[in-house]
């Protein structure tokens, strides 16, 4: 971990955005690092609206409907992990940083993304904790945020997603990260008076804590096409 607080750029979307949307965003950010590797990192917060991700090995066994004609849209991506629900209700933080700044192990990172979640709900009395073997992190039994991630020459797509106020019914149509004992569950059923407008904050201070982060505002030449 640095010593020192590093630069980073804060992408903030108050609606519901597409996940072709936000998929382009980290891959121009991404190729933003990997032409000029000391530039700042970034982190993209948001909320999806509804859809379905596969990592790039996922099974089509864990989908409960035709891949050809999915409820909703559906899209393989690059991270890893199999198939997962995003709706409005979820936060998504995608970092994309440079890891070799962070250690330069992705088990470290995954373990770090984790904590972060935990860190979050500890700042309002609720015990979290990580299962042995596993990628996420669960609550009395019940997994509230999924991580799946990529990386390319060290630097970070993908993310976390904690579910706070959503509709879960979208994930009966999946088997959620392939965990067919492992129910999934929501932060306001624990806290019904909290929502993803609350939880923007403490999240993004529980991250650019564990990651040793300044988060900014994007400059005048920092922008995102289309963002």
């Amino acid at each position: 971990m640095n010593t020192t607080n590093l630069d980073a750029i804060l992408f903030e979307a108050t609606c519901p955005v597409s996940f072709e949307r936000a998929w382009a965003a980290q891959r121009q950010l991404q190729r933003r690092l990997l032409d000029h590797l000391e530039g700042p990192d970034a982190v993209l917060l948001l909320e999806h609206e509804p859809c379905y991700t596969m990592g790039r090995g996922a099974s089509e066994a864990f989908l409960r409907f035709d891949s050809s004609s999915p409820p909703l849209p559906l899209h393989r991506i690059d991270r890893g992990g199999e198939v997962t629900h995003h709706a409005p209700g979820q936060l998504v933080l995608y970092p994309v940083l440079n890891l070799q700044r962070h250690g330069a192990d992705l088990h470290l990172y995954l373990r770090q993304l984790e904590q972060v979640v935990i860190d979050v709900l500890a700042g309002f009395d609720l015990q979290a904790e990580r299962i042995d073997g596993l990628t996420g992190v669960w609550l009395e039994g019940r997994k509230l945020a999924a991580i799946g991630v990529g990386a390319r020459r060290w630097i970070s797509q993908h993310g976390l997603a904690l579910n706070v106020d959503c509709d879960l019914a979208g994930f009966a149509a999946v088997v959620p990260c392939g965990l067919g004992d492992r129910p999934v569950g929501r932060l306001v059923d624990w806290r019904p008076q909290l929502n993803t407008q609350q939880l923007r904050q403490p999240l993004l201070a529980a991250f650019a804590t564990r990651f040793g982060l300044d988060l900014r505002a994007p400059g005048c030449h920092e922008g995102l096409q289309g963002w």
